[in-house]
């Protein structure tokens, strides 16, 4: 345990980005010593969960050394604590309109978040806005006082989600420890609490939300999707998975489906109000077409259709590929929904997981802390390869060198291979069970 907390430590105040050696090595030992120490010790859940709590603690006063993002959020926070709409403008716009005194440390913040985040328009809801804006208040003059404030956030989520995944896993009769395969990965905790990834929030409102749909208090379950989704949109892919749910549920029927869509799209639409404008629709659209059409990281079969695209038509075929892979995402979760029997909680969960890995899988981009929210969910399926991919996925910080940027492609493969391989093991093995 000490060696655990220790290592936080040395992560938190002592590891800059670029030292891939000494990442990838902290963290795969305290990934193996975590996963033990749930082995050994799951039944003395006082012990688990306060160990959790304390390395998350160890980050406080910590500012994030793996992601730059933070900064933008504090950016975003301070101008609508300013009473000024985030979504209207670029941080790069504010600084050459000579209005950039309104935000202090402007510059500081600026040239934190990097050229590529300040040329554009930010792409995070509502809801991920208010904890911003909460940070911008109470420390309008101190970068490290927003991330304090941001992290006490994200540290408390964390401990109502573990709460309600043990609900959820005795409910649907699994082991309850399985909880601290999510609540002490240090995936978790190193991209949510470290580096202030707003996943975790995402995630909290998501797994509430199973557990009142699982109660038939379906109202209750929309609107907490709706918060979900406006944290971030991602959940929109599992929308469609509701429909035999919905259709084959004894208390439960079409009309509550169409209910539950209904009031999913008026919470998201109200928490969107404040800031509702046409420049806000047009901006954040372009703002997340940007993911699909320009950005391009740690991805997996688009990087295979990439290098074919090289190989014979000489250049990269991300502008028309990126249009093309959100269609067949749509395509394959379709299936997933409409082809699968969702009629049970346990069928619609592995339906989940399974939808979110074909979005990650045909998306872009893949940040580590993306990996987050399908690996919650796993945790109530029998599938494990995403905590596989909560270990491997830190490979692809070996693209972050001193002064350059270079994604390192065997490790890229390495990474999916392990990941993939992994699934299409345990898919087998699941088949032959039920044959």
């Amino acid at each position: 345990m000490l060696a655990v907390i220790a290592m936080y430590f040395t992560f938190a105040y002592d590891l800059v980005r670029s030292d891939f050696i000494k990442l990838i090595s902290l963290y795969t030992a305290l990934f193996l010593l975590s996963f033990k120490l749930i082995q050994l010790q799951k039944l003395n859940w006082k012990l688990l969960l306060g160990l959790g709590i304390v390395c998350r603690l160890i980050f406080l006063f910590a500012i994030p050394n793996l992601s730059q993002d933070f900064y933008r959020f504090i950016w975003d926070g301070r101008l609508i604590a300013q009473g000024i709409n985030p979504y209207l403008s670029t941080p790069q716009q504010w600084m050459q309109s000579g209005n950039f005194e309104v935000i202090e440390q402007s510059r500081q913040l600026v040239e934190g978040m990097q050229a590529l985040n300040a040329s554009h328009f930010t792409n995070y809801p509502p809801v991920s806005q208010g904890v911003y804006a909460l940070a911008g208040m109470l420390f309008p003059k101190s970068i490290l006082g927003s991330v304090i404030v941001m992290r006490l956030v994200l540290i408390f989520v964390d401990i109502i989600t573990f709460i309600f995944i043990c609900k959820l896993l005795k409910r649907l009769a699994l082991p309850t420890h399985q909880a601290f395969w999510y609540f002490l990965n240090p995936l978790v905790i190193i991209e949510l609490t470290g580096n202030l990834h707003f996943e975790g929030l995402m995630v909290m409102f998501l797994v509430i939300s199973f557990y009142f749909l699982l109660k038939k208090k379906w109202i209750w379950a929309a609107v907490l999707f709706g918060f979900s989704v406006s944290v971030k949109l991602l959940p929109l892919v599992l929308l469609p998975l509701f429909f035999h749910y919905f259709r084959k549920q004894e208390k439960l029927n079409l009309y509550k489906l169409i209910g539950f869509y209904g009031v999913t799209f008026l919470t998201v639409l109200l928490t969107f109000l404040p800031f509702l404008s046409v420049e806000l629709i047009q901006n954040f659209g372009d703002s997340v077409a940007l993911w699909f059409t320009k950005f391009e990281f740690n991805a997996s079969v688009y990087y295979l259709i990439r290098w074919i695209g090289f190989q014979t038509i000489g250049w990269n075929v991300i502008g028309i590929v990126g249009k093309i892979l959100p269609i067949v995402i749509l395509l394959g979760v379709l299936v997933v929904s409409f082809f699968r029997k969702n009629n049970s909680e346990k069928i619609l969960l592995i339906s989940m997981l399974f939808a979110f890995s074909i979005y990650f899988l045909l998306s872009t981009t893949v940040h580590p802390w993306y990996v987050v929210t399908p690996l919650a969910i796993s945790i109530f399926t029998r599938y494990k390869f995403l905590v596989v991919w909560s270990f491997t996925v830190i490979f692809s910080y070996s693209a972050y060198g001193l002064t350059n940027f270079d994604e390192k492609l065997w490790l890229v493969v390495l990474e999916y291979l392990l990941v993939i391989g992994f699934l299409i093991y345990e898919w087998k093995k699941e088949k032959l069970r039920f044959s």
